[in-house]
């Protein structure tokens, strides 16, 4: 599984990461998290509000955090 998270640094955007983090190791699973902070490659994707979260090629959410519990859930209901 690959989470992307975007943002260019700011404490929402190192919030959204530290959950993914979290909601990664409480489920045990291998997932590669990364973070894209060039402008250019997020306004690219097409994401024009940040935080944004991109699991597997769904977005979970843009211009806000996304809880541990809202990362878990989506994870889940990818795995099946």
């Amino acid at each position: 599984m690959k989470i992307e998270i975007f943002g260019t640094g700011c404490p929402k955007c190192k919030k959204t990461e530290e959950n993914a983090k979290k909601a990664v190791e409480e489920l045990g699973i291998d997932a590669e998290i990364i973070k894209i902070e060039d402008i250019n490659e997020i306004v690219k994707r097409g994401i024009f509000m940040t935080p944004a979260t991109i699991i597997d090629g769904n977005i979970v959410k843009q211009g806000g955090i996304v809880t541990k519990n809202e990362i878990i859930a989506t994870l889940q209901k990818l795995k099946k």
